[in-house]
């Protein structure tokens, strides 16, 4: 876990690490709007699901409580 906090504490590295993931999330959305097989679109779907909650790594990692949508 302590891996985890230096990577959510350290701004420019956690910064980069969301640009990261924005860039990836525009990817998989595309991916999931070009889908033309059912299986493909639930292999989009979970990734996005994945990434989404990589972007809310640093309250899960500090403790603070996430609101369920």
């Amino acid at each position: 876990m302590s891996q985890l906090k230096k990577l959510v504490n350290d701004k420019p590295l956690w910064d980069s690490f969301c640009e990261m993931l924005e860039v990836e999330l525009e990817d998989t959305h595309r991916k999931l709007e070009q889908s033309k097989d059912l299986h493909e679109v639930y292999r989009a779907q979970g990734a996005a699901s994945m990434l989404h909650r990589l972007q809310k790594l640093r309250d899960r990692v500090n403790g603070a409580r996430s609101e369920k949508p």
